[in-house]
């Protein structure tokens, strides 16, 4: 049963639209893809989506190449040439451009999108960056980690140093407090000595005076003088 005639006008539901834009999109990129090899044409095919994203496939190794072609023939045929100054902001807007292209859909092939025209050698290509990319992401997060490392040893040391001169200084002031305190008591014997080597009060300790002379002054006391 052959396929019915599709009416060549927009699809309103939203999900076909999509479905028949991806099946007629690969399509048409495998067609120029048989072209440019069955043929030796050169083609180049770009295709916008409706929200915006490129699809587009280059016979040669560089899109801006072909397009720099198409800008060429394309100038040739005009009768009118614009100006030189706007010829040359006109290119440079082209060289732009197309570089612009050139790296999103680098981007999307390195997030494995869009893979479908690429050649096995692209791909091959396209591992290899990513891997390329790998090993040097690593090699940084590495060095992050030894940098990270190095930092905590070296506030460990200082932690330590710190804990070092904090002991030493307890053990200092403790060692002071015990010899003040030998010293004050050393001091308080002293002067409990002192008050027994000078017996003011006591007249039975006085030295140098006559016996009788005590005897007097003892009667004396007792009479009341």
């Amino acid at each position: 049963m052959g396929r019915g005639k599709v009416e060549m006008r927009r699809i309103e539901n939203k999900i076909s639209r999509q479905v028949t834009f991806a099946k007629r999109r690969n399509g048409l990129l495998k067609k120029a893809y048989e072209l440019s090899l069955l043929c030796d044409a050169e083609v180049a095919l770009i295709i916008f989506s409706g929200r915006g994203r490129l699809f587009e496939f280059s016979s040669s190794s560089c899109m801006y190449r072909t397009l720099e072609r198409y800008r060429t023939c394309n100038s040739n045929s005009q009768e009118a040439t614009p100006p030189l100054e706007n010829e040359i902001n006109y290119q440079e807007y082209l060289k732009l451009k197309t570089r612009v292209e050139f790296l999103q859909s680098s981007q999307r092939n390195i997030l494995g999108e869009d893979l479908g025209p690429l050649s096995m050698k692209e791909l091959d290509q396209i591992e290899n960056q990513i891997d390329a990319s790998l090993k040097h992401i690593r090699s940084k997060k590495n060095q992050v980690l030894l940098d990270q490392l190095f930092e905590l040893k070296s506030k460990e040391q200082e932690l330590q140093d710190e804990n070092n001169d904090l002991r030493k200084k307890l053990q200092d002031t403790t060692s002071c407090c015990g010899d003040n305190a030998v010293h004050m008591s050393w001091q308080d014997g002293g002067q409990c000595s002192s008050r027994v080597l000078h017996p003011e009060h006591d007249t039975s300790m006085q030295i140098g005076y006559p016996q009788a002379y005590m005897d007097q002054l003892n009667k004396q006391r007792s009479r009341g003088f």
